[in-house]
């Protein structure tokens, strides 16, 4: 299986599967003498990880990351820091429970990759899903809180902003909510509608989609370039890469296409520098596929969990229809644990365009005032 690697300058390969002994990621290209512990990673592996409320998977799993190689204790401060070379990190799996997928391993799960794995491999690992399980995401969370410390001052937060039918009040937004519940909700009277809701579909052995909005502040502006290597391009590519995501837009995204030219233009007026300044944000703070210093804003939409409780109609390898219900520990709404997924997927590849721009232009994007000359 190829395509295991994504970004160009700051490079992440993940490895292993849901039911292996490990999984484990190698990140390439990471800028030397950055303060780096497995203290740095690990809280940010603690909000994805299962088992924490009974909206989640229920598989107990540690997630103690390991730093193995890229790191050196600096003498003079006695910090550890990168070296700049690969940073290898693994997360061994405690928690695998093949039996619960001893019946159905010569089924295809429908709404899961099983028949098209087998169809383009020949093979395919049953338990859990393998190589297609969202037990992968754990890696990229880790590479994602070191994608954090390459961009000076960039903020990477996001928010589950709709479950099922079911959507936030967006006046009510509040940052300090999202640590507060176990939904990642901005939206405190949101919480009890989400937690009634997801109750009644855990109970019928189903599962919801979600959506997700992800927020980058403190981003340069000049990130990002032209026609084939734009900055939301590739944020709406890394999104798209993350199980079971079905649809992904920056800023206004497909409500622009409701917008008039004068309601979506994000109008600009000079601010205490002689900067401009942007009156609105329906372009998601990328121009042009340039970042122009505004947040970045992207959403992504993440269909219902496939393993549910409800007998489906399928049909086995062997070509005979049947029916098929998926047994074990599963989440009602797996867009969840997709939040801190998101951000470190956008922290990835924002901090990958801005490793680019240094190493095109020689320097990180410049601050206003330009130099331009005098008219």
């Amino acid at each position: 299986m190829s395509f295991n690697t994504f970004g160009h300058v700051f490079r992440v390969t993940t490895f292993g599967e849901s039911h292996g002994p490990a999984i484990g990621a190698v990140v390439d290209g990471c800028p030397p003498c950055i303060p780096l512990t497995e203290a740095d990673i690990q809280p940010y592996l603690d909000k994805r990880r299962p088992g924490q409320s009974r909206f989640t998977s229920q598989r107990r799993e540690p997630d103690q990351v390991k730093i193995l190689s890229g790191v050196f204790v600096e003498g003079a401060s006695g910090h550890q820091v990168t070296t700049g070379t690969p940073i290898a990190l693994v997360i061994e799996n405690v928690d695998q429970r093949e039996k619960d997928y001893s019946e159905i391993k010569d089924k295809y799960r429908p709404g899961h990759a099983d028949y098209t794995y087998e169809v383009k491999y020949g093979i395919r690992d049953y338990r859990g899903g393998g190589r297609q399980s969202a037990r992968e995401t754990a890696m990229r969370v880790a590479a994602g809180a070191i994608a954090r410390k390459v961009v000076p001052g960039m903020n990477v937060r996001g928010a589950l902003i709709q479950i099922g039918v079911h959507k936030i009040d967006s006046s009510r937004w509040d940052w300090k909510e999202v640590e507060r519940n176990p939904f990642f909700c901005p939206d405190a009277q949101t919480v009890d509608i989400f937690e009634n809701y997801l109750n009644d579909v855990r109970k019928r052995g189903s599962s919801v989609g979600a959506v997700i909005e992800i927020v980058a502040e403190g981003v340069p502006a000049g990130l990002g370039a032209p026609i084939y290597g734009k900055l939301d391009g590739d944020l709406a590519a890394a999104l798209m890469s993350i199980n079971a995501v079905k649809g992904v837009e920056i800023g206004a995204g497909f409500g622009a296409a409701a917008l008039s030219g004068e309601e979506n233009a994000d109008e600009m007026r000079r601010g205490n520098r002689n900067e401009p300044t942007f009156l609105s944000n329906h372009a998601g703070g990328i121009l042009g596929g340039i970042s122009t210093g505004q947040p970045i804003v992207c959403r992504f939409a993440v269909k219902p969990t496939s393993s549910i409780l409800t007998p489906r109609r399928t049909v086995d390898r062997y070509g005979d229809e049947t029916d098929i219900v998926t047994k074990g520990r599963h989440d009602p709404c797996v867009g969840i644990r997709a939040v801190p997924v998101g951000e470190a997927m956008v922290a990835c590849v924002i901090a990958d365009h801005y490793l680019r721009h240094r190493a095109q232009m020689g320097t990180p994007p410049p601050a206003w005032p330009f130099p331009h000359p005098a008219p």
